[in-house]
């Protein structure tokens, strides 16, 4: 086995689209026993892939005489969707006090991507020998959580006879919250916006995450502070209070929660002092802003099609010249786009059976041009295995077809389009469609493909465009929404933007991941934008 020892974890592996941290909790079952007058004592060693070679990231503590242990310390990783982060998790058993692994008995391990953990939440499989044996009777199960207080807490306040601090006129109040810092001195976390000239303000709702208002724990003390406010900077105090947000959560729409605002030196200066107004949280909610990772954790699927152009821009696939000329390595650059989003996406849809379908082209056998074909000729079942599968229905389909025109997106989008919407009927987030469209050039039905993008946003839908060849793709630039709203020949609004265009050629002479990282980049947050928009939490989702 050869494993690369780093003394220390490696630190944060990936690039700077972290979605977030995961934590992975393992344990085995019936391990082998390598120890003749007592049982193994295992311990855990979690490695990633970096650049081919495996890396060292953390180890657990070691179960003594223990063949079914679960560790308590627990791995956390940085996710990246659209990262493959290939992790092995191998089983020592411990026989000296060596931090070298070649000095334990090995008792067997497991690999996978992360992706694979945590679109399962929780796997469990047979751990194996280094030569691909079982090792016994042994298992292995990983459960994936999200480390993250996804919580966060909406205030709607309002002030009520506050001190007047101006001269001419009233004051103009606005609110600071603080939490204890870890100096022992308050700290800044909001501040609202002014009202001005009333001694009755009515301030916006706001809302911030609960780990910044009070470190996520609700009994903690915070402190609210009026000022009124003065344009040269040097606000006057009006008063203050100290509560917590468990506090504030008994504030209800129907019975709102009043506070006294004081200001300690008029209280100690006068006698009958009282307040120096009332403070009103007239609502105080804890809701939960849910994360990619949450819904994926809650069971959401990522369902998966290609689309492929056969249009005669392409040029005849038995010639060099042409973009769909498959090259004695076995590959072009359809095929490096299918593989690039393909094994990302494979990990997130439990069957592997994917849909792959061709435009373009005059199929056998009276030749008539389809925009909307199953490239393994079965209309009825045009699901591939995996990955690997459609790349061997591309492979198969190419000398049966003949390359024609025009390049029509709007039938492939549609179609998909038809199951999203199905998908909808169940009113839960299960399932996410995903189509990757793979082109050459210019969209011939322009008016359609607008409209059928500005209809899909309204779906559970994204699409990827990767523009192979070096034609001209300002088109395709138009349909990525990034820049302005996409609009529909009718003046229809698209919803959110759901197209992410990437042009192949930019892409060529750098690591094949960095094209999966381009093209996947947008996906988490269209999927979590499309969701919130529903109202539809994860599925397993617990109340905040």
């Amino acid at each position: 086995m050869a494993y690369t020892m780093t003394p220390t974890p490696a630190g944060p592996v990936g690039s700077h689209y972290c979605v977030c941290k995961v934590e992975l909790s393992i344990c085995g079952q019936n391990l082998l026993d390598r120890d003749v007058t007592s049982k193994s004592d295992p311990f855990c060693v979690l490695f990633m892939e970096v650049n081919g070679k495996w890396v060292e990231l953390d180890r657990t503590e070691t179960a003594v005489n223990n063949l079914n242990p679960a560790f308590a310390k627990k791995f956390i990783i940085d996710y990246h969707f659209e990262e493959v982060q290939k992790l092995k998790f191998a089983l020592f058993d411990q026989d000296k006090s060596s931090t070298q692994l070649y000095e334990h008995d090995f008792l067997g391990e497991f690999s996978c991507t992360l992706g694979m953990i945590v679109s399962s939440k929780k796997i469990t499989r047979a751990l194996l020998l280094g030569n691909g044996k079982p090792a016994g009777k042994g298992m292995i199960t990983i459960a994936a959580q999200e480390l993250s207080d996804n919580r966060v807490i909406t205030l709607s306040m309002a002030g009520r006879k506050l001190d007047k601090k101006d001269l001419f006129g009233k004051s103009d109040p606005f609110l600071e919250f603080y939490k204890p810092g870890d100096d022992g001195k308050w700290m800044l976390v909001h501040r609202t916006e002014v009202i001005k000239y009333t001694l009755d303000p009515v301030w916006k709702p706001f809302t911030v995450p609960l780990v910044s208002l009070c470190d996520g724990d609700v009994e903690k003390l915070i402190k609210v502070t009026c000022y009124d406010y003065d344009s040269d900077g040097g606000h006057d105090f009006i008063g203050e209070f100290q509560t917590s947000v468990a506090r504030l959560c008994e504030a209800q729409d129907a019975s709102p929660l009043e506070l006294e605002c004081i200001n300690p030196k008029k209280q100690k200066k006068k006698k009958n002092y009282k307040n120096s107004g009332i403070i009103i949280v007239k609502s105080c909610k804890i809701t939960r802003d849910f994360s990619f990772l949450d819904y994926i954790l809650g069971g959401c699927q990522l369902m998966f099609t290609v689309g492929i152009d056969f249009t005669a821009s392409n040029g005849n696939p038995q010639e060099p010249s042409s973009l769909h000329y498959i090259n004695p390595l076995g590959t072009n650059e359809y095929l490096s786009a299918i593989w690039a989003v393909g094994q990302i996406i494979q990990d997130y849809d439990s069957d592997k059976m994917f849909p792959a379908l061709g435009f373009g082209a005059q199929l056998p056998p009276d030749w008539k041009v389809s925009h909307e074909f199953a490239i393994n000729f079965n209309p009825r079942n045009p699901f591939c295995s995996g990955v690997e599968g459609i790349v061997q229905a591309y492979s198969a389909c190419l000398p049966h077809i003949r390359f024609y025109g025009p390049t029509n997106f709007s039938p492939i989008i549609n179609h998909v389009a038809r199951f999203a919407a199905q998908a909808t009927q169940q009113e839960t987030a299960s399932q996410y469609f995903i189509l990757l469209i793979i082109t050459d050039g210019v969209i011939s039905d322009m008016d359609e493909t607008r409209h059928a993008v500005v209809q899909a946003s309204k779906l559970p839908m994204s699409i990827i465009i990767v523009g192979v060849g070096n034609a001209d793709f300002a088109a395709m630039e138009f349909l990525d929404g990034d820049s302005r709203v996409l609009h529909s020949y009718t003046g229809e609004e698209a919803v959110r933007d759901i197209v992410q265009f990437v042009p192949f050629r930019n892409f060529r002479n750098v690591p094949k991941e960095t094209l999966a990282k381009a093209v996947l980049a947008e996906l988490p947050q269209q999927v979590v934008q499309y969701f919130k928009h529903q109202n539809l939490p994860p599925i397993n989702s617990e109340p905040a």
